[in-house]
């Protein structure tokens, strides 16, 4: 673009921003929501909100301001690059203050008025994470006989904390989510104890079935603080994960639990505190922080289906969570019962072992092949081509995050329109071998699918060629009951089996708060995931964001982290700044607190 058409560009959105500031100086909310289009959304991610919120039109602009105008008092909105046009649409990077924090977001301006606007903190004024500028000294010069060295004070830390003195934060779960939350509180300065039951950090990677690889490439998988090196594979093998994440926790010092089990979790009102019951050691500790996070998985506990005649089974029989790989299974005959991405694993992985097996689908599955989701689906955003043309892994996050959930299935189906015509020969195939395939209820593919549901979907790395040849045979319907050695179904088709594969996925995260909590505040919380959307598993009304992911819930302090790699990365600063706010006492008045509309 020639420095004459940016230009014109750059006047705009500073004409823009500079109406917009003005009309937040003098609190006039009206004037400020006259500057999005009928069809705009402003995203916020903490800054103004201490909430994570998309608000809907100029209506809710001013709903929204009317609420925390007074409070935020936001100014500083200049640009950080030059601004770009194209098809009718100018984007820009910007950056502002509030009255507690920083922040930076990324604006749509079409026809002159904001059609999408994204503000998100990144940090609290005075409580700065560590970093260039801010480095710590390490070591104090000079002569001391009291001088405590690093190794001294991080075992004092360790045998005190949870002892001596209490975390403000334990977080129940220690796979990659706690993880990462744990080393962004680390780095804030908020004393957290992460409990995991495995004895080891990753554990919960390498304790899964051997053939188990990260279907998401590696600049989509990046943890905060630490990349994974320029030798990394694309595809991470679940062990070379599991090492990861081992050492990451202690590079990062984090005070990480590991075999210890949380036992019970009760609220007390009147001390504005949990009291936690965790077994350690071969003995009961309780721990009494003021802020709870569980991040047992965004996936939630594992959906077992009861059907007749389990209990007759005299093969054996277990869910995908607890499968140990294929190596005993030889010669044996296997019915999987599921057809997402666990099962597809499974399956291939079996197959290649030496099994016979048979694949269940109950349901229509989203198959989209590996490579293709590379180069259409991510390649603008997490590959190499994308970081040698300057978009970071941080900035293609904040892309990602500049797309309001209403309007992101527009942007994904054309894409998976290509997928579909590039791959014809390949689904023409896997139709001909019977598979029921989607792509989602309204062709949006395999993001909406996840974000809405967490499931329905394989992305392909081989299993779907195992099952259009026929090596990986292929029942569909309903299973009606299991006998002594076989799996019938509905239609009296029997299925012999050694071995009964349960890839029937998962249900919702507050089953986690269920069993350690109760019933009551796993009902008081409500159901988490999913967007409202309306479509399978994601029921409605609509409700633009995640249920109670990474936000404040109807618990008071009570939150829910997880997700894949990339949200637990880009979410966890989020919740970790709101965690530090109320930590120092920082007023945090939440705008549009997350209503219950489903408890599962």
């Amino acid at each position: 673009m020639t420095d004459t058409a940016v230009q014109p560009v750059a006047a705009d959105v500073d004409q823009w921003l500079s109406r917009f500031e003005d009309a937040l100086t003098e609190g006039d909310s009206s004037a400020a929501a006259q500057l999005f289009a009928d069809d705009g959304f402003w995203r916020d991610l903490v800054s103004f909100t201490w909430n994570i919120k998309t608000v809907e039109g100029p209506a809710g602009v001013k709903d929204m301001l009317d609420h925390t105008l007074g409070h935020v008092k936001p100014r500083g909105f200049r640009t950080t690059e030059p601004p770009a046009e194209a098809e009718g649409v100018t984007e820009a990077w910007i950056e502002f203050e509030t009255e507690v924090g920083r922040g930076h977001g990324h604006l749509r301006l079409r026809d002159g008025k904001a059609w999408t606007l994204l503000t998100t903190l990144d940090e609290l004024k005075g409580h700065e994470q560590a970093g260039p500028g801010r480095r710590p000294k390490g070591v104090e010069h000079g002569a001391d006989p009291e001088r405590e060295t690093w190794l001294e004070s991080r075992e004092r830390e360790a045998a005190e904390l949870g002892y001596e003195t209490q975390p403000y934060v334990v977080i129940v779960g220690g796979g990659q989510g706690g993880i990462a939350l744990g080393a962004r509180l680390r780095q804030l300065r908020v004393p957290t104890i992460i409990v995991e039951r495995n004895a080891r950090p990753g554990d919960s990677w390498r304790k899964r079935y051997k053939s188990l690889c990260l279907h998401d490439p590696v600049w989509y998988d990046h943890l905060p603080y630490i990349k994974f090196p320029e030798s990394w594979p694309v595809f991470s093998p679940k062990d070379k994960i599991g090492d990861w994440l081992e050492m990451y926790t202690r590079v990062m010092e984090l005070n990480y639990w590991s075999s210890t089990t949380a036992k019970s979790a009760k609220y007390d009102e009147e001390a504005g505190e949990w009291i936690v019951v965790v077994e350690r050691d071969g003995a009961d500790v309780t721990l009494r922080p003021k802020q709870l996070v569980m991040a047992t998985g965004m996936s939630g506990k594992p959906n077992v289906p009861e059907f007749p005649g389990m209990d007759e089974f005299k093969g054996e029989q277990h869910h995908s969570s607890d499968h140990p790989g294929p190596d005993a299974y030889k010669g044996k005959k296997a019915v999987v019962i599921g057809s997402n991405n666990s099962a597809h694993d499974i399956c291939a992985a079996l197959w290649e072992a030496g099994a016979d097996v048979t694949m269940v689908q109950r349901s229509s599955t989203h198959i989209v092949r590996s490579d293709t989701l590379m180069d259409i689906g991510l390649g603008a955003l997490y590959s190499e081509e994308a970081v040698a043309s300057g978009v970071t892994t941080e900035k293609a996050d904040m892309i990602f995050a500049s797309l309001p959930y209403r309007i992101m299935h527009e942007f994904q189906i054309p894409l998976y329109n290509q997928m579909r015509e590039r791959d014809a020969d390949f689904y023409d195939r896997l139709e001909k071998a019977g598979f029921d395939l989607d792509f989602g209820e309204d062709d949006s593919g395999l993001f909406m699918k996840y974000l809405r549901r967490g499931s329905g979907y394989y992305i392909d790395v081989g299993a779907s060629e195992l099952v259009a040849s026929g090596d990986i045979k292929l029942q569909s319907g309903t299973v009606d009951h299991l006998t002594e050695d076989s799996v019938v179904m509905r239609d009296g088709t029997e299925l012999p089996a050694d071995l009964v594969v349960y890839a029937t996925g998962y249900g919702s995260m507050n089953g986690w708060a269920a069993d350690l909590i109760s019933q009551e505040v796993a009902d008081k919380v409500g159901k988490v995931w999913g967007l409202g959307s309306g479509t399978a598993k994601d029921p409605g009304p609509w409700e633009g964001e995640q249920r109670n992911m990474w936000k404040p819930t109807q618990q008071e302090a009570l939150w829910f982290h997880g997700g894949n790699l990339h949200q637990s990365r880009h979410y966890s600063l989020y919740l970790a700044l709101q965690l530090k706010a109320r930590a120092e006492g920082i007023e945090t008045p939440v705008y549009s607190l997350q209503e219950v509309h489903h408890l599962r």
